[in-house]
C-alpha cells in the first residue's frame, strides 16, 4: 500500500505509488505506526535531491524521525512553499539566498527565509489552510501554479496551462488572454517564490517533470 507522503501543489499529503523527482521534508508528521497526524511541524520546509552522497535509509517514516516527502518536480515543491535544502543542494541554496537578498533586503539566512515563506503559504488560526494570492495571470512566470475554476492546480507554461496529476501533467488549455486588461487568477505559488521563478530559476533538481514538454 502506498504511503501518504506524496505532496500536491496545494501542500496536501496523498497516498500514490508515484514518487516524483524531488525529495523533501517539513518535520515529523507521522506517528509510530506511520500514520500522518499533522500537515507540518515547524516552518522549515525544504526540497532536496533524491540521491545525495549515497545516503540510504532502510526504513521510511521511522518512529520519531522526519517524514520523507516526495514532489513531482520543483515547480510543485515551490507551489507548496518549499525552498532548496542548504545541505544536499548547497549551491542552489546559496544562489537562492542571493536572489532572496535582492528581493528582501535585510532578511538573510534560513530563519528569515522560512519565516517569510510561512507567512505567504499558510494562514493562521484554528482552521489554517494554504494561502492563495490574487494576481494577474498575464504576469506569472513559467513554473507558477494557479488554482483553476475546477478547484484543481494548473501549471503556467508559455501560452498554456497544464493540469497537475500525481503521475505528471495531463490536460492542456490555452492561457487566457486579457485582451488589454489584466486577467485575474489565484496563485498557489507564494509571491516570494514567484519572484525567484521570474529571476530564471534553474536548480539541481528538475523544475518541471518531463510530461510538461510537448512530444515532437
Amino acid at each position: 500500500m502506498p504511503r501518504q507522503n506524496r505532496v500536491t501543489p496545494r501542500g496536501e499529503l496523498i497516498a500514490t505509488p508515484e514518487r516524483g523527482l524531488v525529495y523533501a521534508n517539513r518535520g515529523c508528521l507521522h506517528d509510530d505506526l506511520g500514520r500522518i497526524r499533522r500537515h507540518h511541524n515547524g516552518s522549515r520546509w525544504i526540497a532536496c535531491r533524491l540521491r545525495f552522497r549515497g545516503w540510504h535509509r532502510s526504513q521510511l517514516m521511522a518512529p520519531g524521525r522526519f517524514t520523507e516527502l516526495f514532489f513531482l518536480d520543483e515547480a510543485t515543491a515551490f507551489a507548496a512553499g518549499h525552498r532548496p535544502c542548504a545541505l544536499c543542494r548547497r549551491e542552489d541554496y546559496n544562489r537562492f539566498g542571493e536572489i532572496w537578498a535582492e528581493l528582501h533586503p535585510g532578511r538573510r539566512g534560513a530563519d528569515a527565509i522560512d519565516a517569510q515563506l510561512h507567512s505567504e503559504r499558510w494562514t493562521t488560526g484554528p482552521h489554517a489552510s494554504q494561502r492563495l494570492h490574487e494576481v494577474s495571470l498575464d504576469e506569472l512566470p513559467d513554473g507558477a501554479f494557479v488554482l483553476g475554476d475546477d478547484g484543481q492546480p494548473w501549471l503556467v507554461l508559455g501560452d498554456e496551462l497544464l493540469a497537475w496529476t500525481s503521475g505528471g501533467y495531463g490536460a492542456r488549455t490555452p492561457r487566457p488572454a486579457g485582451r488589454g486588461r489584466a486577467t485575474p487568477a489565484r496563485t498557489i505559488t507564494p509571491p516570494s517564490l514567484l519572484a525567484v521563478l521570474r529571476a530564471g530559476w534553474v536548480g539541481a533538481v528538475p523544475l518541471l517533470h518531463p510530461s510538461a514538454q510537448r512530444s515532437a
